[in-house]
């Protein structure tokens, strides 16, 4: 049993979806999905950083592949999970931001809660036979929100969570339950489907002497403190790895590794102190966030490559490349949904439309190295530029073959920039390419009309009845 009580879907499997010839069902893969909280690409042993220990991820990237132009779909943590769960842009649902208390939801013109009745990549898996579960980061909804709806409502079978509605999981104990889980979906024969998203390292930082000891020599306690709690993150994923080794499933488990966006940096000066999350409890604050982006331009909240350019590590023992790195594929988080139904034989709904593209034989090392549908990004941002932010200033975002655009709410600053040449984003070519940036603000402005001026559907809490109306502007 697991030690962290746990909820079972009561959603009927009134549809089951077809398995699709990619894959007999009894070939289908376990899927583990470790999402790190504003894990930066540099963050890793394995990426060359200075003092961090990560050799449980590097035994992933040793044993995979490695691919350096994944991108999630925001700066920030709700709406990159909302991209990951169900396929597509969180702008779609007015979801671009975190979600907070009801009034600062409300001022922000976002629902409070992810819709339940989204397409949901837990949803289609779990129709489809597989066990599913959730441990760790929530935060689809908010633990200050008490009738948000849990997150076996989604399409898990079993989950221990914590910035959601009920009992908060505490954060170390999110490996210990995954464990649990694939021991009782081994014991069922059915094939399981984890999202492990990790708290690491996402302030408060919540030390254990074992993991400071570890980095005693560092100069800087800052240093030591984010380098102790990478690594016991670390940790905690090789007790999984070493669980699929025991019990035979490494071989057909695909594991990932990746993040929500890039690593916190505080916008100024700041003192070592604890802090203090209502629903992880007290920690060390943000003068320890020691994030690197890996050259990368900008830190969290940046829609610039350091904010939205992520580690991604796929491993597949026998299917995907051990070893190897990609660094040409251009992969989406809003792609996951569908690559990873199509890897496990799901035929997803004629009516589904995601935004992602299956990247099931990129994953196999068969990319075709063109992406042909262009990606876009909406986060609320301030204007004019700030000295102490200068990166935090960007709204939009389009990218579209090698282009990347960027542009402010207005749409009356516009920087253009090559990454597939210039991934630092360091050469700005809107004056020498006047005909590339005029066709990414084409595609901006069109997908601009697609999009809701509201969040619609029952997605709002009791509370904002007790509100002041917003003023219409």
């Amino acid at each position: 049993m697991l030690r962290f009580p746990f909820v079972l879907s009561t959603a009927p499997l009134i549809l089951l979806l077809a398995i699709s010839p990619l894959l007999q069902a009894a070939d289908r893969p376990n899927i583990l999905f470790i999402f790190a909280d504003d894990w930066g690409w540099g963050d890793l042993s394995c990426h060359g950083h200075p003092y961090v220990k990560t050799p449980n991820i590097d035994r992933l990237a040793k044993e995979g592949t490695d691919f350096h132009r994944f991108t999630v779909a925001s700066g920030v943590c709700s709406p990159s999970r909302t991209a990951v769960l169900t396929g597509h842009f969180p702008a779609r649902y007015n979801i671009d931001g975190h979600f907070a208390w009801v009034p600062q939801n409300q001022k922000r013109n976002m629902p409070d809660w992810l819709d339940p009745t989204a397409p949901l990549l837990p949803r289609f898996l779990q129709q489809a036979g597989y066990a599913t579960a959730h441990f760790g980061k929530w935060h689809l909804a908010n633990d200050m929100i008490p009738d948000s709806p849990l997150p076996g409502i989604y399409g898990y079978d079993a989950y221990g969570a914590y910035n959601c509605a009920g009992e908060q999981m505490p954060v170390h104990e999110d490996a210990r339950n995954a464990i649990s889980f694939i021991r009782q979906s081994h014991q069922s024969q059915k094939p399981f489907f984890i999202n492990l998203w990790i708290h690491e390292p996402h302030t408060p930082f919540h030390t254990v002497p074992k993991y400071e000891w570890r980095f005693r020599d560092l100069e800087s306690r800052e240093d030591a403190i984010y380098a102790s709690v990478l690594s016991h993150a670390d940790d905690r994923i090789g007790e999984v790895l070493n669980t699929l080794d025991e019990l035979e499933l490494t071989q057909n488990t695909l594991v990932i590794f990746s993040s929500d966006n890039g690593p916190a940096r505080s916008a100024g000066p700041a003192e070592l102190s604890l802090s203090y999350d209502t629903a992880t409890g007290a920690g060390w604050g943000i003068a320890a966030s020691k994030g690197i982006t890996g050259g990368r331009k900008g830190y969290k909240s940046a829609l610039f490559e350091g904010g939205i350019g992520v580690p991604f590590i796929a491993r597949w023992p026998g299917k995907i490349k051990a070893g190897a790195v990609d660094a040409t594929s251009l992969i989406s988080a809003v792609d996951l949904l569908p690559t990873f139904c199509e890897l496990a034989g799901v035929a997803l709904p004629d009516s589904y439309r995601p935004d992602g593209v299956t990247q099931a034989q990129t994953l196999l090392g068969n990319s075709a190295g063109h992406r042909e549908q262009p990606l876009f990004w909406k986060m609320q941002s301030a204007w004019p530029i700030r000295k102490a932010q200068p990166y935090h200033w960007v709204s939009w975002a389009v990218v579209h073959e090698q282009w990347k655009l960027l542009a402010n709410r207005d749409l009356s600053h516009l920087e253009l920039y090559d990454i597939v040449t210039d991934p630092f984003e360091s050469n700005e070519l809107s004056d020498s390419r006047p005909t590339e940036l005029a066709e990414l603000l084409n595609l901006l402005q069109q997908w601009q009309k697609e999009l809701p001026d509201g969040p619609t559907g029952n997605v709002f809490s009791a509370e904002r009845e007790t509100l002041p109306q917003p003023r219409s502007e």
